[in-house]
Order: structure tokens, then sequence, then C-alpha cells
């Protein structure tokens, strides 16, 4: 609100947040006449927050969403081209959704993995048998995982779902239910089931690495522990 009467006619104004629903409803109705407000999201980054985070990379072949507002007029439809070749150029590929379609779309894909791995970090240090210097003396590989996303920033990632309710309720609510029948088939001795799921989520995987989206190599490219 503050800033709105610095902003000159014809500019555009986008955010990076990963909510787009709540911005559009909170941010839409403060922009200046003139002013063409088009919501982003740049699906980059690592678990590291903050200006020194960055590199020169980071947007390279990676996805940016954009949630134009519906019927605005030519001049706003030129002003969001504008702003999906400004990421173009940092090497994003753009794609266009609703607000509400990017929010469930995210909510799936990256808040309830995030929601997961902060429960999952919890529940391994509050087991009654599991000390806390236990857990980090004998993480396996798949529980590091979930530690390294869960030392994302715990402000971002509440206002996250708060802001997100709706859709991480529904992505929650099917979770819970795949989640209850994988239980079920424990119970059971259901070999059959587990192995066909699991079959079935490797190829998801593999979709992943045939679309550039992760790679194979050591520790998945990122950074190695310092130290």
């Amino acid at each position: 609100g503050e800033a709105a009467a610095a902003m000159k006619t014809g500019a555009v104004l986008s955010d990076v947040g990963a909510v787009k629903g709540a911005v559009v409803a909170d941010v839409a109705a403060l922009a200046p006449e003139g002013v063409h407000f088009v919501p982003g999201h740049p699906i980059a980054g690592t678990e590291k927050s903050g200006p020194d985070a960055g590199f020169p990379t980071l947007f390279e072949g990676r996805w940016c969403i954009l949630t134009p507002l519906p019927e605005k007029g030519a001049e706003y439809d030129a002003a969001a081209e504008k702003l999906a070749e400004f990421w173009r150029l940092l090497g994003s590929t753009v794609e266009v959704m609703t607000p509400e379609r990017h929010d469930l779309v995210l909510a799936i894909t990256s808040h309830l993995p995030h929601l997961i791995a902060y429960n999952i970090c919890a529940t391994a240090h509050d087991m009654e048998t599991v000390t806390d210097g236990e857990v980090v003396k004998f993480s396996a590989a798949g529980f590091r995982d979930f530690t390294r996303i869960a030392a994302s920033d715990p402000t971002m990632w509440r206002d996250v779902f708060l802001n997100n309710r709706d859709a991480v309720l529904e992505a929650l609510g099917r979770f819970e239910d795949d989640l209850t029948a994988l239980r079920k088939a424990i119970r059971n001795g259901d070999g059959q089931t587990l192995f066909d799921l699991f079959t079935h989520s490797r190829g998801i995987r593999q979709s992943i690495l045939d679309a550039g989206q992760d790679t194979t190599a050591p520790n998945f490219g990122r950074d190695k522990p310092k130290g």
C-alpha cells in the first residue's frame, strides 16, 4: 500500500510468492489505476533463503508460473507478455494458469512435501526409542533428504500453509487416504499392493529426470556439506 503512490502508469507489478490466490485477493485492489498487476511464481531455489542464496543460473531450465488477472484488456495482456519475456530471458519456461489451479498444483508438488518433511523430522526426534543423538548418528539417505527440505525458512512456510489452507487440506486429505491404504497393505502382508505402488512411484521419479527437473549427479548436484 505504501509503495503504490510511487508506481508509474504503465508499470508492471508482480510477485514471486508460492501462493497466488491470497496475493490476488490482497494486492489486486491496491494496484493504482494504470499499473498492471501480474502475479508470478518462479519455481526455483533451494532450502536456503536470502540474497546470498542466489546464483547466476538459479532460474535456468526451471518453470515460472504466471497467473494473470482475467479480462483486463489488450494493454494488460501486453504487460503480462512483457513479464513472461523477462522470465524467459532469465532461462525459465513460462506457464500460465489460474490462481486456483496454481495453488492446488503447488499444494501437492511443494507444500505437502514440506509439511511431511517438517513432520517426519519432528516425529523422529520425539520417538522415545530414538534419542536426538541417534537420529543424527544413524541418519540414512532418506531421512537426510527430508531434513534438507525441513531446513527451509519456517516463517515463510508458516505463511504458505496459512494462505493456501484450502488447497493444502485437499491434498492432505488425499494423501491420508493413500497412506491408510498403505498401512492396510502392510498390516495384511499384501506385498503385491506395496510392490505395484512402489513401481508406479519409481516411474514418476524417472519422468522428473526426463523432464530435466533434477539430476542423478551425486547429492543430486546440490552443494556438498561444508567442513
